[in-house]
């Protein structure tokens, strides 16, 4: 399909639309949408939150409120129109019925109850619709939710603060605080972007962090974001239910979810009603030998909690476990300008390689300055999810 310049100005407007929403629609996908008419902007929308109007339906009020018709007008979407009926009623029929003249689409809907139906409605109305237009933009701004769709797992993000020698804290375990006020500020948003930060009991135990997201009401407003909401469900994993009755995290805003193993929870019953007592939400997963199956744990967080972005902030032992296991998909390493020495502690809890072939390779996807910290933002090139 041959776009025009314009089509491709339309698209990026949208897509830069799309791109507000990408804090607040968790778990949706973040979408925008302009309409035209006689190649002059007639009406915008982006989807806000999960339950509110989406970017189409927002797009036609738009320009119904400044006066416009839009019969026979064009719609550049961001993601395919919904076909189906959710929290709201479908998209595709909202153009439809407003006499919407043709349709352009980036990327089609993973979504199975979409995938591609909302098209087929829009092409029986007789409205063309012409496909992939910023494609790979458009996939970008929804990397979870792409992938939950696909894999039934969420996208993860294991976040690592190091020294230039890779170490993550001194020698007596005290890590606090190895990089900048501006690589701290860069991490507190990255945590308003995810639905679940997980974390490991042995992390908790030896300092006892909050896991909130800190930031002011003015930095939360310019992401459409709240006090209220904008903290991810805080995830610990605790294969022997030793989480502390009087943690830090327990006496903040947000939610906290305890992950153990079935044996755990089985036979430490007693310690159950404890753990709700103080607000903690009990899950038992699957386990072997006492570690906690990481596939059964982001299973769960994407069906049942519908968790699309994971953000993984923990000690060498965990963030090696989510190395090893092949679910990581981005690695972001905040290096600061010192150097630690041997003693201090490692990133990654792994063994050693016995020869070259066996090292785990990763690609370079971005490189940035923080403050005075550098971030960088690696995949490895082998995958699961």
């Amino acid at each position: 399909m041959n776009f025009s310049e314009f089509d491709a100005l339309m698209m990026q407007r949208a897509l830069d639309l799309a791109e507000k929403g990408i804090y607040s629609t968790k778990p949706n996908p973040a979408v925008g949408c302009v309409i035209t008419q006689d190649s002059k902007v007639i009406g915008e929308g982006w989807h806000r939150q999960a339950g509110q109007l989406h970017a189409e339906r927002l797009a036609l009020l738009d320009a119904q409120q400044r006066g416009f018709f839009v019969k026979g007008a064009t719609a550049y979407v961001t993601l395919e129109p919904c076909s189906h009926t959710g929290r709201t009623s479908p998209c595709s029929d909202a153009l439809i019925e407003a006499g919407i003249g043709r349709v352009v689409v980036a990327m089609q809907d993973p979504n199975p109850l979409v995938c591609g139906q909302g098209i087929q409605k829009l092409q029986a109305a007789n409205i063309p619709v012409d496909v992939g237009l910023m494609q790979e933009r458009a996939e970008s701004l929804n990397l979870g939710f792409i992938q939950t769709m696909k894999t039934q797992l969420p996208f993860v993000r294991l976040k690592m603060a190091t020294s230039l020698d890779g170490r993550t804290a001194a020698a007596n375990g005290e890590s606090q605080w190895i990089t900048g006020d501006e690589a701290r500020k860069a991490v507190h948003f990255m945590r308003a972007k995810h639905g679940a930060l997980i974390t490991g009991i042995g992390t908790v135990l030896a300092d006892d962090p909050s896991l909130t997201v800190r930031l002011t009401d003015e930095e939360l407003a310019s992401i459409n974001l709240t006090q209220d909401n904008c903290h991810p469900i805080r995830v610990i994993l605790d294969p022997h239910m030793s989480m502390p009755l009087d943690a830090k995290m327990l006496s903040l805003p947000g939610r906290t979810i305890v992950m153990t193993s079935k044996a755990s929870a089985e036979s430490q019953r007693s310690q159950i009603d404890a753990f709700y007592a103080k607000g903690i939400e009990l899950v038992a997963v699957a386990a072997q030998d006492d570690v906690l199956d990481l596939e059964s744990v982001l299973h769960y967080l994407a069906q049942e909690e519908k968790v699309t972005d994971v953000m993984v902030e923990a000690g060498s032992i965990v963030a090696g476990a989510f190395m090893r296991s092949g679910f990581v998909n981005e690695l972001h390493c905040f290096v600061a300008p010192t150097i630690m020495g041997d003693k201090a502690k490692p990133m990654f809890t792994l063994p050693g390689i016995e020869a070259m072939s066996d090292k785990l390779p990763l690609a370079f996807q971005s490189c940035n300055l923080v403050g005075q910290d550098v971030h960088l933002v690696l995949t490895p090139t082998t995958q699961k999810g």
